[in-house]
Parts: C-alpha cells; structure tokens; sequence
C-alpha cells in the first residue's frame, strides 16, 4: 500500500480510464423512499438536495422520453424473505410492507409508464427483472440517482456493470448519510465501474438523445 503517493497519481496508473455514454440511455431512481428523509427514522440522510437533482434529471428524462425506473424495498412480515441482509440490518424493518418510511416522499411521483421495481437486497439487478427489462427496451446506458451511495447505488453500479450496461452515476443525485463513505465510494465507482458525471452533463445527454432518437 503506497502511503507517500498522490491518491489520484496513484489510481490514474491504473484506472485513468473513462466508458462515455451509450447510445440509448435509461434512469434509475434507487430507494428514493420516505425512511431518508424522516428525521425520527434512524435511516435518515439529510438528502433532500440529492432529491431535487434526481428529479430535475426524471424531469429532462420524461420530457426526451428516457424510460424511468424507480426502486423500493420490501419485505414480508418478519422480514423472512431478507434473508441475511435482514439478519445484518436492522434498519430494513423500515420497509415491512405497509410502514410508511417505504413511501415515496413528497414530491416524488410515479407516472403510469414509469417502471418499479421491489427488491430485498442493495443492487437493483439481484433477484429482479431489471436486466431483462433493460435488454428488451434496447437499453445500452444507465444513468444511477439514488440513496445511498455507499449500499444501494454502489451495489446497483457493480451489477449494473456486470450486466454489460454503461453505468453513469449522477454525481449531485446520488447522497449517503455521511460525506466520507458518499465520497470514498464516489471515487472507487469511477475508478472501477462507471463514470460519475456532473447533473448538468447528463441533461444534455438526455437532450442529444432526444435529438438524435
């Protein structure tokens, strides 16, 4: 492990490397739910900046006609199908169906076209049909917004990666509960995975899109 290097001297040895976006783009909105932004819950992230970005990006994405996926977790009463996740976090009965900290919060709402998908794990890929879905709408490209950047997103860009599709992380629309992880996992999904790009970068992607399409 080199102590005395430059971080980014040190990774641009390695992975100074950028994917660029693809041809036919998708949004994802992950677990944008009430627990985050309830300041009683224990999950609460103070993210509400990390919202308005995502929505001004579902905003551009509706207007070019970029299909829209939401996520939320879900489980069964106890929480038997959470399996060790469950086990592990115990802030996940939070979202037993039926508790209001699984809602979508204020401002927040889903068009008729717009797809979402439960899940009981961190990546949206896991045990859903999200792959698929993106496979039969010809999507190349998925731009990642969504909380936190540390569990869900990061596992979401891992998978998503895996999966063969670009993964874009929208850098103001993505937030943690604290800046070190939200960074630290910034910095190694760009390194690594995808690319993390700047709001405004994705909005005019959205409209070349449109233009182009």
């Amino acid at each position: 492990m080199s102590t005395s290097e430059n971080l980014l001297d040190n990774y641009k040895r390695a992975y100074d490397n950028r994917i660029g976006f693809g041809a036919r783009p998708a949004l994802i909105m992950i677990d944008f739910v009430q627990a985050y932004f309830e300041p009683e819950c224990e999950l609460y992230a103070g993210v509400e900046d990390t919202l308005k970005s995502a929505l001004r990006i579902r905003d551009k994405a509706r207007e070019c006609g970029v299909p829209i996926i939401l996520t939320n977790v879900v489980y069964q009463a106890g929480g038997c199908d959470g399996g060790r996740f469950f086990q592990k976090a115990r802030p996940l009965r939070n979202f037993i169906a039926g508790n209001p900290m699984g809602a979508w919060p204020e401002g927040l709402d889903v068009a008729e076209n717009e797809i979402v998908i439960s899940k009981q794990y961190p990546s949206a890929f896991f045990g859903t049909s999200l792959a698929s879905t993106l496979a039969t709408l010809g999507v190349d490209t998925l731009v990642h917004t969504g909380v936190t950047t540390s569990g869900c997103v990061r596992a979401t860009c891992v998978d998503c990666c895996s999966h063969g599709f670009i993964p874009i992380i929208a850098r103001e629309a993505v937030g943690d509960r604290h800046a070190s992880p939200h960074e630290a996992n910034l910095f190694d999904m760009d390194a690594k995975y995808g690319d993390v790009v700047d709001e405004e970068e994705i909005l005019d992607y959205f409209e070349k899109t449109k233009i182009s399409g």
